[in-house]
């Protein structure tokens, strides 16, 4: 199937000189990339990305003397009374 990729410039350079050097089309060289981009795990590669994120626990509850359900009370107690 044909179609039309927009590549860099210096990637598409760099591919087509690779092609030359391993004596193969410009073709097969992104057709190998992708394939080997494909059989890859995703898996992997989205858990070594995955960072924890600060959880409350619930311990020591709020600061005394804040409405948990005003809105406008914890907004005045982070100081921010927009």
């Amino acid at each position: 199937m044909k179609t039309t990729l927009d590549l860099n410039d210096q990637l598409l350079a760099s591919a087509k000189v690779l092609a030359v050097q391993q004596r193969t089309s410009l073709t097969r060289l992104i057709e190998e990339g992708l394939q080997l981009r494909l059989r890859s795990k995703p898996a992997e590669g989205a858990r070594s990305r995955r960072r924890r994120l600060p959880v409350f626990d619930g311990r020591d509850g709020l600061v005394p003397g804040v409405e948990a359900t005003s809105n406008k009370a914890l907004l005045a107690a982070l100081g921010d009374d927009a």
